[in-house]
């Protein structure tokens, strides 16, 4: 099993944080963003991270969004629609949204709201 399986949501999410504040972005928008690919609301978010779940135990409990294949793109050198583990592919959809954020893309982007 992968190492990052078994990490805290809450001990990676420190670091999206700071990521995205560092880049002028806030915790709320680094929420949604999360939201949004979990299907949870904001009490179901804070309770993992509180209860420190597990990535693996974090995304059994998440209803990915149906938008979520949407995500395409490299993390760290890693197609994110390549790679082949269901879980680690979820984590790099969430590692890839961060990214976007931090890189200042609009919401509407990063949400993968269809254009009207």
């Amino acid at each position: 099993m992968n190492k990052v399986f078994t990490m805290s949501v809450a001990s990676v999410y420190v670091h999206y944080v700071t990521k995205v504040e560092r880049k002028g972005r806030t915790t709320a928008e680094l929420d949604e963003v999360i939201r949004w690919l979990t299907g949870f609301d904001q009490q179901q978010l804070q309770r993992h991270l509180d209860e420190e779940t597990t990535f693996e135990d974090f995304f059994a409990d998440a209803t990915l969004n149906p938008n979520a294949c949407l995500i395409t793109g490299s993390v760290c050198g890693v197609k994110v629609q390549e790679v082949e583990d269901p879980l680690m592919q979820q984590i790099r959809y969430l590692d890839k949204l961060v990214d976007e954020l931090a890189k200042g893309k609009a919401m509407a982007k990063i949400l993968r709201t269809p254009a009207v």
